[in-house]
């Protein structure tokens, strides 16, 4: 006799391969015009705390142009009755609060808006396949994009000054 409290099986309701982050290549001009600016903070910051927050600079300079030099790989992207697979990393519906569609680089994003850190989920998606995502995830979560905070206006508004950004 079966039980009824067993659990049902995880099943896969919609897969896909895609990057894992959006990806845009850079020109010459972008970079001189990121290390000026890095630059004149770098000498403000060592004028007024010291060496350590230089250094962090530097590494976040070097983090910026590696991941922006090296393509993303394709990671393969499922949609099961349990929650959303990204390259073998379950991440629950229970954890999931909304979701909604974004667009970065000529990129189709989906943004999750999830519990845990860094509190959103970044999938890029193809285009086509937008449909089929939205009908599989109304069925678990709602979609409601989140008006931007103060610090996404800001990144926003910093990015469209600097070269290749527009």
């Amino acid at each position: 006799m079966p039980n009824s409290t067993l659990k049902e099986p995880e099943k896969e309701l919609f897969s896909w391969i895609a990057p894992a982050r959006p990806f845009k290549k850079r020109n010459r001009e972008f970079y001189i015009t990121l290390l000026a600016i890095a630059a004149v903070v770098g000498v403000v910051l060592f004028l007024v705390e010291g060496f350590m927050p230089v250094l962090l600079i530097i590494s976040l300079i070097f983090l910026f142009y590696i991941m922006n030099t090296v393509p993303p790989e394709n990671v393969e992207y499922k949609i099961t009755n349990k929650g959303i697979n990204v390259a073998g990393n379950k991440t629950d519906w229970n954890s999931i609060n909304r979701y909604w569609f974004a667009r970065r680089f000529d990129s189709e994003l989906l943004v999750m808006e999830t519990q845990s850190l860094p509190g959103r989920l970044e999938i890029v998606i193809d285009p086509n396949d937008k449909e089929k995502i939205q009908k599989e995830l109304s069925a678990f979560i709602t979609e409601e994009k989140v008006s931007p905070s103060y610090l996404d206006k800001a990144t926003d508004w910093f990015a469209g000054k600097l070269p290749g950004n527009r």
